[in-house]
């Protein structure tokens, strides 16, 4: 489709093509991201937060993440069995693992360039801060509203 046709979508389609457009560049990030750092876009994203919340339980973690906890269970293993996260047992509850970085972990936790968040901090840096917020408010109501369609908690 042309770019000059693009304004007869309407509201709504224009901001599911952004979206498809936006999908599609997360998902390609993430396989060069896989295939230069070794890790992939969510993975790194996991890291980045078990290193800001050292000892989070993989429960709050999903709860970060707005995702349903099996929704992390393969990334946890697969970051577990690379050596880049540990689970610990909570002292309180034994029945719950408490995440944390590993020192491989800790590496990777460190600012790269070539990930997807390199990416974001450099389009909001291009961006007005109250047009962010407006962005965020966006995101999170489409959130959202998918959850509840398909029966989820909200974002």
């Amino acid at each position: 489709m042309r770019t000059e046709n693009v304004g007869r979508l309407g509201e709504v389609l224009e901001l599911m093509r952004l979206l498809w457009t936006l999908d599609h560049g997360l998902q390609s990030t993430s396989k060069r991201m896989s295939t230069n750092l070794g890790i992939t876009g969510p993975q790194r994203l996991v890291i980045r937060i078990v290193g800001r919340f050292p000892g989070i339980s993989a429960g709050k973690l999903a709860d970060v993440l707005c995702v349903h906890p099996s929704t992390l269970t393969g990334i946890l293993q697969r970051l577990e069995g690379r050596g880049v996260i540990s689970r610990n047992r909570d002292p309180r509850d034994g029945r719950r693992a408490l995440l944390s970085l590993t020192k491989k972990g800790r590496g990777f936790d460190a600012l790269r360039t070539g990930t997807v968040e390199a990416a974001v901090r450099r389009a909001l840096s291009k961006v007005a801060g109250d047009k962010i917020v407006s962005a965020r408010e966006v995101l999170e109501a489409l959130g959202a509203e998918l959850a509840r369609d398909h029966g989820e908690g909200s974002v």
